[in-house]
């Protein structure tokens, strides 16, 4: 089966920058190494939580609040591939809660996005943002596999075990997150638009 091209190119624009196996060893990260572990590992949270809620303030409140949970839990990472693991779990739940709580954005409206150009490039903003909000358009559950699987590049098993479901339950809500984009497609972008995307990306 192919891959939807919409899809192909959400990946494309979720990746840009807005259970691993693990060790028996302590990682045993001192107080001082903190600061570096920030710089390394908090655009990864920061594109989960901007791609969630499409919002700056929002995102970087939830990159706040996980690195504090990290710094008071750094005595039980084990391993580099487990704070990355150990990361995104904890934006990825951190989301679902502020979105949850309701301390978020209201929910993007279809109809309040901008107007669609005539013409359009691979590398128009507007196609960026809008694609963008499509995603974020989704159910919470359904936005955040979507983000963990075409942004963060990881497996079903990952994702279930992230989120704590099966993987074919992941794989379920992933194919109805999908079905929902293509429905989406056409009125978010513009039907001519939607048609010169899939005719530039077959």
């Amino acid at each position: 089966m192919s891959t939807c091209p919409l899809i192909i190119d959400c990946a494309q624009i979720l990746q840009q920058n807005p259970a691993p196996p693990r060790n028996k060893r302590k990682m045993a990260i001192k107080d001082d190494d903190f600061e570096a572990l920030v710089h390394e590992h908090e655009a990864m949270l920061y594109r989960i939580a901007f791609n969630f809620f499409l919002s700056a303030s929002i995102a970087e409140d939830v990159v706040q609040d996980v690195f504090l949970q990290c710094f008071e839990n750094l005595k039980n990472i084990e391993s580099p591939e487990h704070l990355k693991a150990w990361l995104r779990l904890a934006a990825s739940h951190r989301c679902i809660d502020v979105f949850r709580n309701g301390k978020r954005q209201k929910e993007v409206l279809l109809d309040e996005l901008p107007d669609v150009p005539d013409s359009f490039t691979e590398s128009d903003p507007l196609l960026s943002e809008r694609l963008r909000r499509l995603v974020a358009s989704l159910p919470e559950k359904q936005r955040m596999i979507v983000i963990l699987r075409h942004s963060e590049d990881l497996d079903f098993d990952e994702i279930g075990e992230m989120l704590d479901m099966p993987s074919s339950t992941v794989r379920s809500y992933l194919q109805r997150a999908l079905a929902m984009l293509r429905r989406k497609a056409p009125r978010a972008l513009g039907e001519e638009l939607y048609g010169q995307i899939r005719k530039q990306s077959s």
